[in-house]
């Protein structure tokens, strides 16, 4: 969860553990959600929002658009890689 101005580059960090954090130490590295803002503060706002979430309500949040849970990354912005 984060927000960003480069998702490519920050998959990346994610895919080749570049990034500390939650993500690292868990290997959490598939995009399986994301929304795009124009705002940086509207997309702060609904990260902080989404946070809050329970991890049952995160999952309603993205499944609908993605119901095999496909890691997005692999063909929408990380092709090759």
């Amino acid at each position: 969860m984060g927000s960003t101005d480069d998702l490519r580059y920050r998959l990346v960090e994610h895919k080749r553990g570049w990034r500390e954090g939650f993500t690292k130490k868990y290997n959490i590295n598939r995009l399986m959600y994301f929304e795009t803002f124009h705002e940086p503060r509207r997309a702060a706002a609904r990260e902080k929002q989404i946070k809050k979430y329970s991890r049952k309500k995160k999952i309603a949040l993205f499944t609908p658009s993605n119901p095999g849970w496909k890691d997005l990354s692999d063909d929408v912005f990380l092709p090759g890689l």
